[in-house]
């Protein structure tokens, strides 16, 4: 018995602990899969967030430029400008003092519109030697200095007393396309500083997760406020090395962390803004819940291991014994009893167990009595239905017409004869259709119609009733009842009529005839043998089907008799109207 039994013990434990792993399997997989797509998308979607909201500073700071190149432009074109680059020696001082305060006036003006980006603006006069500015601090003519300095590109330099500090600068002038002074020329210049600059790094920063600056090959970066600069010098001794496009991005190693770098080039400036975004301070969550969730796994591991043996133990060997004991009872051994001294939940089923196998053998014997009082049920309920007499008279019929070379006749009787005895026939199922049962009722109609000419018939029950579930044969005695005893006793007679309704939350169902049909007493008489018990004297079929009719619906559903309008007999079934059908 060991041996036979140690295989099956390690084998189910085996199992046990494979299907777990087959389903860890699936789940890491997928886990994994989807925490490479997550990972994927955030770096895609952290990508594009950064190369856009460069590109939309870059955007902002084309724009102050531009605005400021404009308006230089424009001043540069203003008449009082004009004036005081080309004043007269016999004009007054009063005249000469008017202009020099409009054109200061007008840059002045210009700044306080322009306040959050603040520019310098000085118009030299190289006719007057002369140079006017809206600065804080006094600027000299320096001839030499603007030819030096004249161009068409913003340069990064300082001003022309040296004292005014490193500065955005840019030059206009009418011969500024022959790059030199001719002599007379008025120049307007414009300058801005690095707090500019700064200033819009630092509303960046406080939108994203990165460090920008603003870089140029060979100069000093300019660096937000609260700027590392540590990772500053290390990200320019790198970008000092590379060959830098307008738009460009690369993962990169700064100070042993992974860093994203995006850059986008200013056109006007021809700088760069540079954001090194920390990949590993944005995806470490992630990482995080990743290596949580493989931890999570692998105790579940565990655990599900321990629970296998103990559901071995607990569950598995019980159950054996249940199999051992039932494989006996079906060989018909019902002395099989369980014994265990085992005290859990199957103990119980040990002891129910042992209580079935002492009333399986009567159960038995109760099932195959109850099984042939059944079939015998079935037997006089298919012998009362099927009437030798009828289809004696139907083939002879069909052998009539032959004879009489009436091929049309025998093959629509042949017809309805055989889609009658095939439907009532068929006992599988005690239940059937309305619809069913009045296409049997039309076939059944027909053969007599043919038998009988007089015979003529209608039909109206309405659609909703149709698909309603009934007792199998349910109108056919109710029918056969109309023929034989109504129409057929009367030469005058040969009307059938079949109605239906719904009436206060039931069905009902009328069978009517012209035939002769009966006084008040006898119908009274009839309905009260309906509701007692079968009697000789009265028809089985119309007996059963009353009883096969409160069965199926229950107590208030009937099959009782009255006059029909036609002046014959009435058949009426009346059932309750099913809930699941209301």
């Amino acid at each position: 018995m060991k041996k036979t039994r140690q295989p099956l013990q390690i084998s189910l434990f085996v199992k046990y602990l494979g299907l777990i792993i087959l389903l860890f399997i699936p789940i890491g997989i997928l886990f994994a899969y989807s925490n490479n797509v997550a990972t994927g998308v955030i770096g895609k979607e952290i990508r594009n967030s950064n190369i856009k909201q460069l590109s939309f500073l870059s955007s902002q700071i084309e724009s102050r430029i531009n605005q400021t190149m404009d308006f230089v432009f424009t001043f540069s074109k203003d008449p009082n400008v004009q004036k005081y680059n080309g004043l007269n020696i016999w004009d007054d001082n009063y005249d000469w003092m008017q202009t020099r305060y409009m054109v200061l006036e007008k840059m002045a003006l210009q700044s306080g519109v322009v306040n959050i980006w603040p520019v310098e603006f000085t118009v030299y006069s190289q006719l007057h030697k002369e140079a006017l500015s809206n600065s804080s601090t006094s600027v000299a003519y320096d001839e030499e200095y603007l030819k030096r300095n004249i161009s068409k590109n913003w340069t990064y330099s300082e001003g022309a007393t040296g004292t005014e500090g490193m500065a955005f600068r840019w030059y206009y002038a009418d011969s500024l396309g022959q790059q030199k002074l001719t002599g007379s020329n008025l120049v307007v210049g414009a300058s801005f500083g690095a707090s500019n600059i700064q200033n819009m790094l630092d509303t960046y920063k406080e939108g994203g997760q990165g460090d920008p600056l603003f870089y140029a090959p060979g100069q000093k970066p300019i660096l937000n406020r609260s700027a590392s600069p540590e990772l500053a010098e290390e990200l320019t001794r790198y970008l000092d090395g590379q060959k830098l496009e307008d738009t460009m991005q690369k993962t990169i190693k700064l100070n042993g962390q992974s860093y994203l770098v995006s850059l986008v080039k200013s056109p006007q400036l021809e700088w760069y803004l540079v954001d090194p975004v920390p990949l590993d301070q944005i995806l470490g969550p992630i990482s995080s819940s990743r290596n949580l969730f493989y931890l999570a796994m692998a105790l579940l591991l565990v655990i599900g291991a321990f629970f296998s043996i103990v559901l071995y133990r607990d569950v598995q060997r019980p159950i054996l014994k249940l199999i051992r004991g039932l494989k006996k009872v079906q060989l018909g051994d019902f002395s099989a009893r369980i014994h265990a001294k085992a005290n859990s939940e199957f103990t119980f089923l040990f002891y129910r167990f042992n209580d079935m196998s002492a009333q399986i053998e009567t159960l038995i014997d109760n099932v195959l009595k109850e099984r042939l009082i059944a079939q015998e049920a079935t037997m006089k309920q298919l012998q009362a239905q099927i009437n030798p007499h009828f289809l004696y008279n139907c083939l002879g019929y069909m052998i009539n017409m032959a004879q009489m070379k009436d091929e049309e006749a025998v093959v629509k009787m042949g017809y309805s004869l055989s889609a009658y005895y095939r439907y009532i026939t068929r006992m599988e199922k005690p239940v059937s259709s309305l619809q069913d049962e009045i296409q049997l009722i039309v076939n059944y109609l027909d053969i007599q119609k043919m038998r009988n000419g007089r015979i003529h018939y209608s039909i109206d029950i309405p659609e909703e009733m149709r698909g309603q579930q009934v007792p199998r044969l349910m109108l056919q005695p109710l029918v056969e009842n109309a023929v034989i005893h109504g129409v057929s006793k009367s030469y005058s007679s040969g009307e059938i009529r079949i109605a239906g309704r719904i009436d206060g939350g039931f069905w009902r169902i009328f069978v009517d005839d012209d035939g002769p049909g009966l006084d008040e007493e006898k119908l009274e008489l009839m309905n009260q043998k309906m509701r007692g018990p079968m009697q000789d004297d009265m028809g089985y079929g119309l007996w059963n089907t009353n009883q096969r009719i409160i069965h199926c619906f229950g107590p208030r559903s009937s099959l009782s008799f009255s006059s029909s309008e036609l002046g014959g007999f009435r058949t009426e079934i009346v059932w309750e109207i099913p809930k699941e059908a209301s």
